[in-house]
């Protein structure tokens, strides 16, 4: 009897990859997809990286495809911008093995900066994307993805959400099925994309694209189900939340395949029922598609376009009632509101207080830095995208010019620093710039859970690797001021930043202390407070430490969260902070 496991739905997606003989992943850590590479890397069958960036791990899972081996890339919805350069032209050239990328959209932006429907990608590129609903598709639908790369030459998006990729369900297990590498045939007028070939591999694209409509129309991953008269279109959670609210009181057109989307499938539905729902988070893709081919369908005027649906949602609107919850609210203990910080003992911490410290203008970037950005902290101006910090510190200068430069700086780590800072700094070097840049370096890609990167020495399965030096990138870019700083000395890195601010070339400070969270750091004792000394005068609260509370007459230390890191003993200008052996 097959054996059954319950999984998230990344994890079923590294399972399928695992039994679609799939032997390259390439990919880059960002929530909420990275478990999927996590978990592949644990099969010994499968070579799996981190790669810099998207585009780069993009790159890596073509590459391997047209050398003839099943390859995978996955990331963020944000992270498919950065990979959508190599995305739209391998939709020119094929693959000849099967290539899959997949993006994890972040309805409700749990851990994203928007909330992005990738649905678009798969349009404009011009290239099949398949939707899970749950765990058990997120494995067969990988299988399925790897068939229709190679039936019709052609990358295929496979689009999770948060709630799919981070949901668990069953899963039945399958065995491995390997597939021999498929010879690569040199083929420049199909590879090589200049000009003249690529006009010609457009043909190529829109001809696949009329055999996708055609295979949409009758694929098992499109699918009927029959119910009541109220018809009910939807892909991906939206199904699995319509069942739950709705369950036999609608049919429902269930869609695996949302890119191309079928009509006749569509019409052939709409006539069997009374009323036609399209139910789908983000924006009204297949709304319009409908509309579009004259079906009449409902969407976007009953739902919002903003965050997540959920099956009381759903049954409010369309049944006129709500789901009662299990336990009545009034029963349940109300909820403290606990916004994200900052871990107590984070090297990160002593610099923003520097930046509000001394009120500098801070040019902010992607990562758990972005929490300086929080009261009390309050230090951060900007947060646009990875690599930003450094650019747009570079545009705001230049728009602030010297007065500005002095009391700006950019911020960024180590794993975005390798990402996509080195062209930012650059950029600076290059046109004379004069800005300031801060790169933390906590020796790990911290906000996505520890993953390794360029810079800590190790690969994805835990190899010791060359370990790339940020001061050797910065020297070679051209920077001659690079200083390195311990973060928890706030005196020296004071003095360091005052320095480097005042001087009219640039400059990089590299803050270096690894993550507290890591195995290898090793926790000193918790400090304590001197009652008889504190006087309530409120500065260390404004480090932000979630271990420093407000006790009855004075400040308090949570002794089961302090790391005993010292910087509330640096703040304090009363000495009324001591370290355990002081008494």
């Amino acid at each position: 009897m097959a054996e059954k496991k319950l999984m998230l739905g990344n994890e079923a997606v590294a399972r399928g990859l695992y039994e679609a003989g799939c032997r390259v992943v390439s990919s880059y850590p960002g929530t909420p997809s990275t478990e999927i590479t996590e978990y592949a890397a644990e099969y010994d069958e499968i070579y799996a990286e981190w790669a810099p960036n998207e585009k780069v791990a993009a790159e890596v899972a073509i590459g391997a495809a047209i050398g003839g081996v099943r390859s995978f890339c996955g990331m963020k919805h944000v992270g498919l911008n950065v990979a959508a350069d190599p995305l739209f032209t391998a939709a020119y050239t094929g693959v000849n093995a099967g290539f899959v990328l997949a993006v994890a959209d972040d309805p409700g932006m749990h851990s994203s900066q928007n909330e992005q429907d990738s649905r678009h990608y798969a349009i404009a590129a011009k290239v099949p994307m398949l939707e899970p609903s749950d765990s058990a598709e997120c494995r067969d639908f990988i299988a399925e993805a790897f068939e229709l790369s190679e039936k019709f030459d052609t990358p295929v998006l496979f689009r999770l959400t948060t709630r799919v990729a981070h949901s668990r369900s069953l899963v039945t297990l399958g065995n491995r099925v390997e597939k021999e590498p498929i010879p690569y045939v040199k083929n420049a007028p199909k590879y090589v994309m200049v000009p003249a070939n690529a006009r010609n591999r457009h043909v190529a694209v829109e001809e696949r694209m009329d055999a996708l409509r055609e295979f949409a129309e009758t694929t098992s991953l499109n699918r009927i189900e029959r119910g009541g008269r109220l018809g009910i279109i939807a892909s991906g959670i939206t199904y699995e939340y319509a069942k739950e609210a709705l369950g036999d009181k609608a049919s429902y057109l269930k869609l695996g395949l949302v890119n191309p989307l079928p009509v006749k499938k569509i019409k052939a539905f709409a006539k069997t029922v009374d009323r036609l729902v399209v139910l789908e988070e983000l924006d009204d893709v297949i709304e319009t598609h409908g509309l579009k081919h004259g079906i009449l369908v409902e969407g976007k005027s009953l739902f919002t376009l903003l965050g997540e649906y959920s099956a009381s949602m759903i049954a409010s609107v369309l049944l006129g009632t709500k789901a009662e919850p299990a336990v009545s609210p009034q029963a349940l203990p109300p909820v403290p509101v606990r916004p994200p910080v900052l871990c107590p003992g984070c090297p990160h911490r002593g610099i923003f207080h520097l930046f509000n410290k001394l009120k500098l203008r801070v040019s902010g970037d992607i990562g758990c830095y972005a929490l300086g950005a929080a009261a009390p902290l309050a230090a951060t101006d900007t947060i646009i995208c990875m690599g930003a910090s450094i650019s747009a510190l570079h545009g705001m200068n230049l728009a602030g010019g010297d007065e500005w430069a002095a009391n700006s700086v950019g911020v960024i780590g180590d794993s975005t620093f390798m990402h996509s800072g080195i062209t930012s700094l650059c950029d600076i070097v290059y046109n004379k710039g004069i800005s300031t840049v801060v790169i933390l370096d906590n020796r790990i890609t911290g906000m996505t859970g520890h993953q390794q990167n360029p810079v800590t020495g190790y690969t994805l399965k835990n190899e010791p690797t060359v370990e790339a030096s940020i001061e050797g990138i910065c020297a070679a870019l051209g920077i001659k001021r690079v200083t390195v700083v311990d973060p928890f000395d706030l005196k020296g890195t004071e003095r360091v930043l005052k320095e480097e601010l005042s001087v009219k070339e640039p400059s990089v400070i590299i803050a270096r202390r690894p993550c507290a969270l890591l195995k290898s750091v090793k926790m000193k004792a918790p400090v304590k407070i001197k009652t008889d000394i504190c006087k309530n005068c409120g500065l260390c609260k404004k480090i932000g430490c979630p271990a420093i509370r407000q006790g009855e007459r004075t400040v308090e230390i949570d002794t089961t969260l302090c790391g005993g890191c010292g910087l509330c003993l640096k703040v304090c200008h009363r000495s009324a902070i001591v370290e355990e052996q002081e008494g």
